[in-house]
C-alpha cells in the first residue's frame, strides 16, 4: 500500500526571474551603482560623445523643469489648520464624505454640517472642512480660501457641469491641490464596466487637472457610511498632503469665520430692529499679518474697516501644545461651533461651558474634576460675599478663630487697578506696605505656581489671566512639584497623539498610577528615615528612584554597608534644634503631600509649605565631625579628589576637556584634494575665538545643553569657514537662492521669537495661526437677522491700495464653453481679488498702430481688451465673469476668464465715425463738399484731414466756406463727379463707464441667497416689459435701383488715327440694315394631302431612328461581350504558354544540373 503511494515532488527553487531576485537581494544585500562600476568598468565607460551629451542635457532640462520660483517661507511655528473644501453636485455623498473623515479622525459623529469643522488629524496639522454647495457664489468664495480641494464625481451619472465649474474656478484664483473622489461605484453590477468607467473618469480628470491627479474610488456604504479602509486611506493621504503656497493667500490676510456673535446694544435693536449691527467674527488667520483697524472685505457683504482686533487661546490646539485638563478629549479634537460641537467657546472676556443634560449626568458618573466645579457651581445657593463674611480663619494651630467683623478695625490693604490687555479685563493688584507683606505675597504666588517654580514670578503674573494656565495647572496638580523630572518623562513616553479616546484614557490612567506609586514609595521612605538629615533623605529618596528604574530587586545590594554608615550618621549627628523647638519635624523636600483640590482647577494655599527649602537646608548650629573618616579608604579619596585640579570638575571648568574639545576642533587634517596637512588653528584666528568668546561672556554656571548649543555653534562656523575655503563651488544659482531665502526665513522667525504675543502683535500684527476675534460696526442687520451657517463668510484684508476704486485694463477671452457671445455695455458680474461685483466693461483690440479699437462683440477664441470701473486690484491677478449667478441653470455660467493688465486710464478706446458729404461744385481738382459739417468751427477742427471718396479717390480738407455752414474746399487727387460721396473716417473717444455694484447675496433671506439679481441686460429688459425693437430706418436694407448709365462714344482724332496700326484703327462698319421684301423667302402653306404625308414621313422616320438605335444598342452588347471573350482567350492563353514556360525551363535547369555534375566527374576522375 505505501509502495503505491506516489512520493511528494521536491520544490525546484527558481534561479531566475522577479522571485529569484529578490532572494538573492535578500541574501546577499543590495548591489548598488558603484559595485557594478567596479565589478564591470566597461559597460558603464562613455559609448558615444554625442549620445551622452544628449542624455545629460535632457536630464538637465528635466531638472529644470521641477524648479519653481522660490518664496519665503512665512508659515508660522503653529500653522493655521489646513482648509479643505469638499465640492460636488447635489446628492453625490459631501456630507457623508465629511461626518465619515471626522469619525475616522476623531471617532466621533457630526450631525448637520454648519459652517467650518475644525479637527486635529495629527501631531502637526489641524483640519478644517467646509462642504461648498451648488451655489456659485460659494463655489468663488471657497476656491479662494481652499487649500486642499476634495472633489466628489458621481461615477454612476459621470461629470457634471458644477465640476468643471468650480475648476475653472479654481484655475483663475490660483489653483489649490485638487483631489477626484468617485462615489456611487456599488451602482455597477458589471466589473467589466465600472473599470471602464474608471479608466474614462480617470483620463478626462486627468485632462483638466494634470496627469497623474489623485483619484480615489469610494467602492460602497455600510450601513450609511462609506467603508473604513477607504476612508482611513483618503485620511492619510490628506494628512500627510504638501501645499504649494498661493500668491494671493500669502500676500494677504484672511480669515475664514467659524463663530458669529452680535454685539449691539438689545435695546437699540428693540426700538430700532433695522439699526447697523456692530458684530464679532471669530476665526483662524491665515494668509499674511493683519494690522488692527486695517480694511477688510466682506465676501457678499461689502467694504468695512476693523474696529478692533483681538486674539483668543486655540480652542482646537495641536496635541502637543498646552493640554486643557478641563476639557474632554472630544471638545478637544472637534471644534464646530456653527455646528452645535464644542462645549467650550473663549471669548474677548469670557469662557464659555455649554453642558447638557446629558453629558453632565454621563460626567457625574465618571466622577471628572471638570464635573464636579461646574456642578459645585451649578449648585451653589449663596453668593461669595455671604460665604466670606460667614468664613472664619485661625491664624495659628490652636489658636481662637476670627472673623470679618474681628477683622474690620484691622489696617485695610490697598489695591491698584491694573488693565491687562491679553485678557481684556481689569485686574487688581494688592499693594503691600512693607517687605514682609511682599515676601509673604510672593511665597503665595509661589505655592499657587509650584509646578513652574523656576519661571519668574512677574511672568506668572502675565499669564494667570490665560484659561490655558489654569488648564495646565489643572491637569499637573495631581503631580508633586518635586518629581517633576520624572513626570515630563513619562509623559514623553505617552504617544503625542492617540488614535482613539480608549488609548488616551488608558495612557492617562497609566500615568496617574505610576505617579501614585511615586508618591507611596516616597511616603514608606519618609517614614523608615524620619530621623535622617534632610540632605540624606533627598539623595535616599534620588538613589531609590534609580534604583526603581534600574529594576525591582536592586535594593538589596549592600544591604550591611548601608545600615553600617546610617548607624553611623545617627550616632555623629547632633540634637535636632528645630525638633526641640517647635516639637515636630520637616518632612523630606522630595515628598508631597496631595493637596485639596476644588473640582481639578483650583488648590487649598498652604503657606507653611512655602518655606520648605529654607526648612531643608543644612542647620548652621548642626557640626559634623570629621574624627572618623579614614583616608586610607579608596571611596574617602575619591570624595575628595574633585577638590583638586586633577579631579572632575565643571565641564565648561574641566581642563582635560576643554583639551580635548581643542583637540577635536582644531586637530590636524588632509586635504584629500590637495594632499596638504594643515596643522593647527592659525594664531590669528585663535585669537578671532577667543575674542568672540569673550564678547559672549557666557555666565558663570551653565546648563549642559546650553554648553552643547555652543559647541555645536562653533563647530558650524568652522565648517562653513572651512566650505568657503575648499569648496568648488558646484552650488548653482537656484540652490543660493534657495538657501538665502531660507536664511531670510529663519531671521524673520527668530526676530520677535523671545518676546510675548502682546508686544509682538503691536510690532508685526497678527500673525497667522492665530484666533482672533474681529469687531466690525455698522454691519447692515440683514447680515444678523439673515445669517446661514450653511454659507461661509470669508474677511478678506485688503492692501492700501485695494480699498479705492478705478479705471482697470484687462485682458479677456470668452469661454469656450459658454453658449452666447458678449456684448460691449452688457453689465457683467465679475469676480476678481476678495470681491464679487458688478460692472459695464467695454471690449477692445489693439490695432498694429496702438489704437485700442472698440469692439461691439468679443471675438471668437481669441483674447480682447477689456476696461472696467472698479476696485484697484495688483497686475497679474485673475478674473472669472459671469452674466448672471441667479438660480442653477442647466448651462455653463462662466462667461469669460482673464487677467488685470494695468491699473490706470493709459489707454484710450476709440470708436470708428464716418462723416458724409456730397460735392456741389467740381473744378479740375477741387471740389466744394456740403453736408459734412454743420459749423465753420466745426470745418477748422478738421483741417488737414483725409478725405476719401466712394470710388477711391482720396483727398484732403483745406479751408472752410462762408456759406453755406459747414462747407468747405477740398482737394483730390483726381476729378470728381457729381454723383460721388466723400466720407471723412474719424475716431471718435469712448468714455468707460463708471459702475461698481458689490454682490451682496449674504443680506438676502434664507431660502434666497442664490437669486442675487443685479443690473440687467438691455435684451433682458426688453424681454422683461415687452418692448419690440424699433430698428433705424436708415440701417435697413433697400432694393437697389440704379438707372442705366449712358458712356460717350470714344473719339480718337484724326492724326492720331494715321499713326495708328491697321489693327488699331477704327473700322468704318456701317450697321445692317434690313433685308428687302423680295429677299425674304415667303412662308408655305400645304395641302391636307400633303399634311398626311409629312405626318407619315415623320412617324416613319421616328420608327426608323428607333430601330436603328436598338440595333445599335445590340451590336454594342454583343462587341461587348465578344472582348470579354476575347480577354478570357487571352488570359488562358497567357496562363498555359507560361505553365509551358516553367515546364521549360525545369527541364533546362535539370540538364544544366546533369551537364555541371558530369564536368565535375570528369574533373575528379582526372
Amino acid at each position: 500500500m505505501d509502495a503505491k503511494v506516489k512520493k511528494q515532488r521536491k520544490h525546484q527553487q527558481k534561479h531566475s526571474g522577479p522571485k529569484a531576485e529578490k532572494k538573492k537581494l535578500r541574501k546577499h544585500g543590495p548591489f548598488t551603482e558603484e559595485d557594478e562600476r567596479k565589478r564591470n568598468p566597461k559597460a558603464f565607460s562613455v559609448q558615444s560623445a554625442v549620445r551622452m551629451a544628449k542624455t545629460f542635457h535632457r536630464a538637465q532640462d528635466i531638472k529644470a523643469k521641477k524648479h519653481h520660483i522660490p518664496l519665503v517661507d512665512r508659515t508660522p511655528l503653529e500653522p493655521p489648520p489646513v482648509v479643505i473644501v469638499v465640492m460636488g453636485p447635489p446628492k453625490v455623498g459631501k456630507s457623508t464624505l465629511i461626518r465619515c473623515l471626522i469619525k475616522n479622525f476623531t471617532r466621533q459623529k457630526l450631525g448637520d454640517i454648519c459652517g467650518p469643522v475644525t479637527i486635529v488629524s495629527g501631531k502637526k496639522r489641524r483640519l478644517t472642512f467646509m462642504e461648498c454647495t451648488n451655489d456659485i457664489n460659494t463655489m468663488i468664495d471657497l476656491a479662494k480660501v481652499a487649500d486642499l480641494v476634495l472633489m466628489l464625481i458621481d461615477a454612476s451619472f459621470g461629470f457634471e457641469m458644477e465640476t468643471f465649474e468650480f475648476l475653472n474656478i479654481c484655475q483663475v484664483h490660483g489653483f489649490p491641490r485638487i483631489m477626484g473622489v468617485l462615489t456611487h461605484l456599488d451602482a455597477f453590477k458589471n466589473n467589466k464596466t465600472q473599470r471602464k468607467t474608471k479608466k474614462i473618469l480617470k483620463h478626462r480628470f486627468w485632462t483638466e487637472v494634470y496627469q497623474g491627479a489623485k483619484l480615489f474610488y469610494l467602492s460602497g456604504m455600510v450601513y450609511g457610511e462609506y467603508q473604513t479602509q477607504e476612508v482611513k486611506n483618503l485620511g492619510r493621504f490628506i494628512s500627510v498632503m504638501k501645499f504649494r503656497p498661493l500668491v494671493w493667500q500669502t500676500s494677504h490676510p484672511y480669515v475664514l469665520v467659524d463663530r458669529m456673535e452680535d454685539l449691539t446694544n438689545p435695546e437699540k435693536v428693540r426700538t430700532e430692529p433695522k439699526c447697523d449691527r456692530s458684530v464679532s467674527l471669530y476665526g483662524y488667520l491665515r494668509g499674511t499679518y493683519l494690522k488692527n483697524k486695517s480694511h477688510i472685505h466682506i465676501a457678499g457683504v461689502g467694504d468695512y474697516q476693523v474696529s478692533d482686533v483681538n486674539f483668543l487661546p486655540d480652542p482646537c490646539s495641536l496635541p502637543d501644545a498646552a493640554k486643557k485638563r478641563a476639557l474632554n478629549e472630544k471638545e478637544r479634537l472637534l471644534y464646530a461651533p456653527m455646528a452645535g460641537v464644542g462645549g467650550v467657546v473663549y471669548d474677548k472676556d469670557a469662557v464659555y461651558v455649554d453642558l447638557p443634560s446629558s453629558h453632565v449626568k454621563q460626567q457625574q458618573e465618571e466622577a471628572r474634576p471638570t464635573t464636579e466645579l461646574v456642578q459645585s457651581l451649578l449648585d451653589t445657593h449663596a453668593t461669595l460675599d455671604v460665604k466670606m463674611a460667614a468664613s472664619k480663619v485661625s491664624l495659628f494651630t490652636g489658636s481662637a478663630t476670627l472673623n470679618s467683623d474681628d477683622l474690620q478695625d484691622q489696617e485695610r490693604l490697598q489695591e491698584e487697578i491694573v488693565c491687562d490687555q491679553q485678557a481684556g479685563r481689569s485686574r487688581r493688584r494688592v499693594v503691600f506696605n512693607d517687605d514682609q507683606d511682599q515676601a509673604s505675597g510672593s511665597s503665595e504666588e509661589d505655592d499657587e505656581d509650584e509646578d513652574e517654580e523656576e519661571q519668574d514670578e512677574a511672568e506668572n503674573d502675565e499669564h494667570d489671566g490665560d484659561i490655558n494656565e489654569i488648564l495646565i495647572q489643572a491637569r499637573d496638580a495631581s503631580g508633586p512639584s518635586q518629581k517633576k523630572q520624572k513626570l515630563e518623562q513619562t509623559v514623553s513616553e505617552l504617544p503625542a497623539f492617540a488614535d482613539s479616546e480608549d488609548e488616551l484614557e488608558k495612557n492617562e490612567e497609566h500615568s496617574e498610577d505610576e505617579s501614585s506609586g511615586e508618591e507611596e514609595n516616597s511616603g514608606e521612605e519618609e517614614e523608615l528615615d524620619e530621623a535622617e538629615g534632610s540632605e540624606e533623605e533627598g539623595e535616599g529618596s534620588d538613589e531609590e528612584g534609580s534604583e526603581e528604574e534600574q529594576g525591582a530587586l536592586r535594593w538589596k545590594e549592600g544591604l550591611q554597608q548601608k545600615a553600617s554608615e546610617a548607624f553611623l550618621r545617627q550616632q555623629e549627628a547632633a540634637p535636632n534644634l528645630r525638633k526641640l523647638v517647635y516639637g515636630s519635624v520637616v518632612e523630606a523636600a522630595g515628598v508631597q503631600e496631595e493637596e485639596d483640590e476644588l473640582g481639578g482647577l483650583f488648590r487649598v494655599s498652604r503657606p507653611q509649605k512655602n518655606k520648605r527649602v529654607q526648612a531643608d537646608a543644612l542647620d548652621c548650629s548642626r557640626f559634623h565631625p570629621n574624627e572618623s573618616q579614614n583616608w586610607d579608604l579608596q571611596q574617602v579619596m575619591d570624595s575628595i579628589r574633585d577638590c583638586f585640579v586633577t579631579g572632575k570638575w565643571e565641564q565648561s571648568e574641566d581642563a582635560a576637556t576643554l583639551l580635548k574639545e581643542d583637540d577635536e576642533l582644531y586637530g590636524d587634517f588632509e586635504d584629500l584634494e590637495t594632499g596638504q596637512v594643515h596643522k593647527n588653528q592659525s594664531v590669528e584666528e585663535q585669537v578671532e575665538s577667543n575674542s568672540e568668546a569673550e564678547d559672549k561672556e557666557p555666565p558663570l554656571v551653565q546648563t549642559v545643553e546650553e554648553q552643547s548649543k555652543q559647541r555645536l555653534e562653533r563647530k558650524r562656523r568652522l565648517k562653513e569657514r572651512f566650505d568657503s575655503e575648499y569648496d568648488d563651488g558646484e552650488a548653482t544659482y537656484f540652490d543660493d537662492l534657495k538657501e538665502e531665502l531660507q536664511k531670510q526665513a529663519e531671521l524673520n522667525r527668530a526676530e520677535f521669537e523671545a518676546m510675548d504675543d502682546e508686544t509682538r502683535v503691536q510690532y508685526e500684527g497678527f500673525r497667522p495661526g492665530m484666533y482672533v476675534r474681529l469687531e466690525i460696526s455698522s454691519l447692515p442687520c440683514e447680515f444678523v437677522t439673515n445669517f446661514d451657517p450653511h454659507y461661509p463668510i470669508v474677511l478678506g484684508g485688503l492692501t492700501s491700495s485695494e480699498g479705492n476704486v478705478g479705471y482697470l485694463q484687462m485682458r479677456l477671452k470668452k469661454h469656450r464653453w459658454y453658449e452666447r457671445i458678449l456684448k460691449t455695455r452688457d453689465p457683467l458680474i465679475l469676480s476678481l481679488g476678495w470681491r464679487r461685483f458688478q460692472t459695464i466693461p467695454l471690449y477692445h483690440i489693439e490695432d498694429h498702430n496702438g489704437r485700442h479699437r472698440l469692439l461691439k462683440y468679443t471675438p471668437q477664441h481669441m483674447h480682447c481688451g477689456a476696461s472696467i470701473w472698479g476696485p484697484i486690484t495688483p497686475q497679474g491677478t485673475g478674473f472669472l465673469a459671469l452674466q448672471s449667478v441667479a438660480g442653477v441653470k442647466s448651462n455653463f455660467r462662466i462667461a469669460a476668464t482673464g487677467v488685470v493688465l494695468d491699473v490706470d486710464k493709459s489707454v484710450t478706446i476709440v470708436k470708428k465715425l464716418k462723416l458724409l458729404g456730397y460735392p456741389y461744385k467740381i473744378f479740375k481738382n477741387t471740389s466744394f463738399v456740403k453736408g459734412m459739417f454743420n459749423t465753420v468751427l466745426e470745418v477748422a477742427k478738421f483741417e488737414g484731414a483725409s478725405i476719401r471718396s466712394v470710388s477711391g479717390v482720396r483727398g484732403q480738407i483745406k479751408k472752410a466756406l462762408s456759406a453755406p455752414p459747414g462747407a468747405f474746399r477740398a482737394t483730390f487727387e483726381d476729378r470728381l463727379l457729381m454723383s460721388d460721396i466723400v466720407f471723412l473716417r474719424s475716431w471718435y473717444p469712448v468714455v468707460v463707464p463708471q459702475l461698481y455694484n458689490a454682490v451682496t447675496n449674504l443680506l438676502l433671506p434664507v431660502g434666497q441667497k442664490d437669486g442675487w439679481a443685479g443690473m440687467r441686460t438691455l435684451g433682458q429688459l426688453k424681454h422683461d416689459l415687452c418692448i419690440r425693437y424699433k430698428p433705424n430706418t436708415d440701417s435697413l436694407y433697400k432694393p437697389v435701383s440704379r438707372a442705366p448709365r449712358r458712356f460717350n462714344k470714344l473719339h480718337i482724332p484724326k492724326e492720331l488715327q494715321k499713326a495708328l496700326p491697321f489693327k488699331s484703327k477704327p473700322k468704318q462698319q456701317q450697321p445692317k440694315g434690313k433685308t428687302p421684301r423680295d429677299l425674304q423667302r415667303p412662308g408655305v402653306i400645304r395641302e391636307p394631302h400633303e399634311r398626311k404625308l409629312m405626318a407619315l414621313l415623320q412617324a416613319l422616320g421616328t420608327v426608323h431612328n428607333y430601330k436603328t438605335k436598338k440595333a445599335k444598342t445590340v451590336k454594342h452588347a454583343k462587341h461587348k461581350e465578344f472582348l470579354e471573350q476575347k480577354n478570357r482567350e487571352e488570359e488562358a492563353k497567357t496562363k498555359r504558354q507560361r505553365e509551358l514556360r516553367k515546364k521549360l525551363y525545369r527541364v533546362m535547369g535539370q540538364t544544366e544540373k546533369k551537364s555541371v555534375r558530369s564536368s565535375l566527374k570528369g574533373n575528379t576522375e582526372d
